[in-house]
């Protein structure tokens, strides 16, 4: 590559109007820390929700100093809230309210911080002691993540008193019945609702009389990991809270990499499972009208090697990016933790390193494609309209086992929806809980669903999935409605209504015999098929995800099979190739493309993609007219285009290499810039250049001319 000559005389004054959004929009990209600004940590991104109540102030100048909008996280569930629980609040100790196990024992977020159970007084202290302060500290926003209550909990004294408050009857021990777990979880998940409730309520009102309007979020799990961890949290039911603006759909390799069982193989299924859970959190927020935010972590919370984070990140970055209705994204959490700490080179490796250069260089590129994102109306290739019914109360199911039922790895669910998926489908999520919203079935043709995993908590979903088929939806209903949780008193038992399992009451609905047997009923305009199976059948079996495409198949016609989905949004092509499919061949695209997840930033005149392997390619047949930076590991601002010139400022974070593909009219007479470590290279047949430097968080200015 040729050396560049620096730029003689240079302004690297920080410009704060230049930097980010001066209106009041939301922040299309945004991360979380805990850290006060520093060079090596400053991803460019919109805004930071700076984490943690201790030092705010402090914390937050510093990054409102480099131009960022700062937003407030902290944990609803555990956090720096020591002084409540060893009594410097209120002089009382509060350990009672730690999540506790049957053993004894309290389940811990870290040193000195339980789980917690949210008793109205911990929702006093939070109130006055963590979101008054924040609000007065001039937070635009607040995020309260993962409200969470282990299933295994339920022992300490404070759930039990909460029991007897809810319930209006003695605890009892979860484990001693079906209907004890159910009710013991049931009982969790209100908790955490109310307490969501009570602290965005607070924060609103209290915002409302300062003349302020702070909005409120929840970054969560997906429903599809909760009920996997054994984990309760309210997830959907939160759509119903005024006081909730949106979420943060945290999705990352740990939770996707939790393996599930597949033609009766089980493993970890990295791309497949994000895209399920990325699924579940739209289908919970977009037919609310809700804000979200999609996560990926380059990393994750366990100790692995770079390689496997490498690859990991690659499979759930891929598939955040096939959900083309939504363009906001936390870029990553903890960037210290990504930059400055150590970890082993390569499996087994005692050797630890800080992240490779490679790795910091594609994921910079990676994060810049994410600023540019848009929106598109497009949708993946292939067939649609094949959807997986899926609600709350999957989480209240899954701890301990009962009579011997048992879901391995939620194969009720995987069952479904993954023989669906691996066929290059991209198969939708409903939550029974949006049902009343007229699009959370708009787009479904054949609904699966099942109560083998779960049930229905209202009765009012039967009646919105009634009409839906009597108008030609159709449903195809596996279950053989012999699980314990069948019967636990519940709305479909109880009142006038006395039916053994909640599907007789849907089939009444339609006009079918309540334990009707396997076969297809026609409904109105639609059709029901029962399927006297449970689904973990289908996951189980070899031959299991033909036996339900096939069913599938009878109502929807032919399917269109294939090993790969791939989505075109805007100028990027987003290509996920699957194994385990209809096919084990690698998919050819022809075309011209920049390979964005590979950091030499290489041009392709076609390209081979292997199964199992993601892609996210920039298609140079689609790219604009004129100079335009096409991707960068860096963020471009004051970028100024001229008939025989392109200038701007290029910042990121320090101790990363900058690469960058630019499109020009013709070769560049001259490449100007304030690094004297700047290379370029001139591509003719795909007339790009390729320029490199190292970031720098103040700014690099680079002017290009050509004749």
């Amino acid at each position: 590559m040729k050396k560049l000559l620096p730029l003689a005389i240079l302004v690297l004054a920080f410009l704060p109007s230049c930097l980010r959004k001066g209106d009041d929009s939301l922040p299309k990209t945004t991360f979380q820390s805990s850290q006060p600004y520093r060079g090596t940590i400053d991803t460019q991104a919109d805004a930071v929700m700076v984490y943690g109540v201790h030092n705010l102030e402090e914390r937050l100048a510093s990054w409102r100093e480099r131009g960022y909008r700062t937003d407030f996280m902290t944990g609803i569930a555990w956090g720096g809230y020591r002084d409540y629980f060893h009594g410097d609040w209120d002089g009382s100790i509060h350990m009672e309210d730690g999540q506790m196990e049957a053993s004894g024992d309290t389940i811990w977020h870290g040193r000195h911080t339980p789980y917690i159970v949210p008793s109205l007084k911990y929702l006093e202290y939070f109130k006055k002691e963590v979101l008054k302060p924040v609000i007065d500290a001039g937070v635009e926003a607040i995020y309260l993540e993962e409200p969470e209550f282990w299933a295994r909990a339920g022992y300490s004294e404070s759930f039990k008193k909460e029991w007897e408050l809810y319930y209006g009857s003695p605890w009892q021990d979860q484990a001693s019945s079906p209907e004890a777990t159910y009710l013991s979880n049931k009982l969790k998940y209100h908790l955490y609702y109310r307490a969501l409730e009570e602290a965005f309520s607070y924060a609103k009102e209290y915002g409302k009389s300062l003349g302020k309007d702070i909005k409120c979020y929840v970054p969560t799990h997906s429903l599809l990991n909760y009920s996997m961890w054994e984990i309760v949290s309210p997830e959907a039911s939160l759509a119903s809270m005024d006081c909730v603006d949106g979420y943060i759909a945290q999705v990352w390799t740990g939770t996707s990499r939790s393996p599930d069982f597949y033609r009766g193989l089980k493993r970890e299924r990295v791309f497949e499972t994000a895209f399920l859970e990325y699924a579940c959190m739209i289908s919970m927020t977009e037919p609310t009208g809700r804000d979200i935010w999609l996560l990926t972590d380059p990393i994750e919370d366990a100790v692995r090697d770079w390689k496997d984070y490498h690859r990991n990140y690659h499979a759930t970055f891929t598939a955040q990016l096939l959900f083309p209705s939504v363009n906001r994204y936390e870029i990553m959490p903890w960037p210290a933790r990504i930059y400055e700490r150590e970890y082993p080179v390569a499996p087994g490796s005692k050797e630890r390193s800080r992240i490779p250069s490679f790795y910091a260089t594609m994921m910079g590129i990676m994060i810049d494609a994410l600023q540019q994102m848009p929106k598109s109306s497009n949708k993946v290739d292939g067939s649609h309209g094949i959807s997986v019914l899926m609600g709350n109360s999957l989480m209240f199911q899954g701890f301990p086992k009962h009579n011997g039922y048992d879901d391995p790895q939620m194969s009720n669910f995987f069952g479904l929806a993954m023989p669906v998926l691996k066929s290059g489908i991209p198969v939708g999520i409903t939550h029974i809980e949006n049902l009343a919203y007229p699009k959370s079935l708009k787009d479904t043709k054949v609904l699966l669903m099942t109560y083998s995993n779960m049930k229905p908590l209202e009765m009012d979903a039967h009646t919105a999935l009634a009409d839906w088929v009597n108008s030609g939806g159709e449903i195809i209903y596996v279950g053989r409605d012999d699980d314990p949780f069948q019967n636990v008193p519940e709305w479909w038992n109880s009142g006038t209504y006395a039916f053994r399992t909640p599907s007789e009451h849907l089939f009444s609905l339609l006009g079918i015999a309540p334990d009707a047997p396997e076969a297809a009923y026609p409904c109105g305009k639609g059709w029901l098929t029962v399927i006297r199976k449970d689904p973990k059948e289908f996951a189980m079996a070899e031959n299991g995800p033909e036996q339900l495409l096939t069913a599938v198949e009878r109502h929807f016609g032919p399917l269109e099979k294939k090993n790969y989905l791939l989505l075109e949004r805007g100028p990027y092509d987003i290509v996920a190739v699957m194994d385990e499919s209809v096919s084990d061949k690698p998919l050819q695209m022809e075309g011209k493309y920049i390979d964005l997840y590979d950091p030499a930033l290489p041009v392709y005149d076609g390209i081979q993609i292997a199964p199992g392997t993601q892609k996210l390619l920039y298609n140079l047949d689609r790219r604009p007219l004129g100079a335009k930076i096409l991707a960068q590991a860096a963020r471009s601002f004051n970028v100024k285009s001229k008939r025989k010139s392109l200038s701007y400022t290029s910042k990121g974070p320090d101790g990363v290499l900058n690469r960058s593909r630019i499109s020009l009219p013709k070769e560049p007479a001259q490449v100007i810039c304030s690094s004297n470590e700047a290379k370029w290279e001139w591509d003719e047949a795909s007339r790009t250049l390729l320029l490199e430097f190292p970031n720098a968080p103040n700014g690099v200015e680079v002017q290009i001319k050509w004749d």
